[in-house]
């Protein structure tokens, strides 16, 4: 059984909780003459297997050299602290709608902050480090069913749609609360990891190449907040794998994304091809003659949330990428069609 890393944050957020009475009975209302207090003590737990997967799947020297680089690449990812946080307080009845929203930054391992709200029982939903990701936004938190961690719109390249990987790893809590008068109450709140990431390191065998590049893709694409779900499309975008720099000779490529399904779901069960797998890594590499041999890793595998998963192989004389682990199903194109070449974008 895999060992996983457990870290915890605590930040401690001091709020104001008032008497329901003729002055404090709406969230608009002056609430300066409420003086009734509770705590929220916030733990952003990263649970990762990141630590045990550099140990076992990168053990020589070679490989540790990767190992330490994919650690820095990983840096903004697989985090103990937060950056930034967002806190939506919403009504437990009706539309669900939001009635107090805050956001801070942090930048510290712990922190205090002074809100108001009247006593009632609230849905409250918590987003760490969403503000510095370029590729991933909070959509429609104006009600608690509808908030959305949600993917932008990648470039579109023959009908395919292409994604920046994350840029930072993403935290959420949801927590049922009621605020009680007269009564020293204390909630803990738990944000869990929401993004991973999938490496492929590749030996090139010394085999010449013009151009190398490398997408994973298979993972949802949101995750509703509230219910703790993600969301898939009927097509997968591909994510960029970016090349992490070493002083190795192995080629590192790594992308950052959100989790797989657990399973595969019920019509594939009967597929028989290369579309029974949970996610892939789909690699292009262009010959010294133009030529361009794709390689499709299957994985069967799930991906989960804080997981790191890495994949290694090799170069063979064609340009196809032969995955040193068996049960890793391999797919390969020769002479593949250049009008379908991916372009990374901007």
């Amino acid at each position: 059984m895999r060992q996983r890393r457990n870290t915890f944050i605590y930040v401690g957020l001091l709020l104001s909780a008032c008497w329901l009475a003729a002055g404090c009975s709406t969230i608009d209302d002056d609430l300066s003459d409420c003086g009734n207090s509770f705590e929220l003590d916030y733990q952003l737990r990263l649970v990762t297997n990141m630590t045990t997967e550099l140990q076992t799947q990168l053990t020589t020297m070679t490989e540790v050299n990767v190992a330490n680089a994919l650690t820095m690449h990983l840096k903004n990812i697989f985090t103990d602290f937060a950056h930034d946080v967002d806190l939506s307080f919403y009504d437990t009845d009706g539309a669900l709608m939001r009635l107090q929203h805050d956001r801070h930054i942090m930048d510290a391992n712990q922190s205090s902050y002074t809100l108001t709200l009247p006593m009632r029982k609230y849905m409250h939903l918590a987003i760490a480090n969403i503000a510095n990701n370029d590729v991933v936004s909070l959509k429609n938190d104006e009600y608690s069913s509808t908030s959305t961690l949600q993917q932008a719109d990648g470039q579109l390249t023959d009908g395919t749609e292409i994604l920046n990987s994350h840029t930072t790893g993403l935290f959420t809590a949801r927590q049922p609360m009621e605020v009680l008068s007269g009564v020293d109450q204390t909630f803990n709140v738990r944000l869990y990891m929401a993004n991973s990431a999938a490496t492929l390191v590749l030996d090139t065998k010394g085999q010449p190449y013009s151009d190398l590049k490398v997408y994973t893709t298979g993972f949802a694409n949101s995750f509703i907040i509230r219910d703790s779900t993600y969301v898939f499309t009927d097509r997968s975008p591909l994510v960029i794998a970016d090349r992490v720099e070493t002083d190795s000779k192995l080629l590192c490529f790594c992308s950052v994304n959100f989790p797989s399904r657990d399973a595969l779901p019920a019509p594939a069960q009967t597929r028989t091809d290369d579309d029974n797998a949970l996610w892939q890594f789909k690699v292009y590499l262009t010959k010294t003659d133009g030529s361009i041999t794709e390689t499709i890793l299957n994985i069967d595998e799930p991906l989960k949330a804080g997981d790191l998963k890495i994949i290694k192989g090799e170069l063979d004389d064609e340009g196809a990428v032969r995955p040193y682990n068996s049960t890793v199903g391999v797919s390969v194109t020769l002479n593949w069609n250049n009008g379908g070449e991916y372009d990374t974008p901007l």
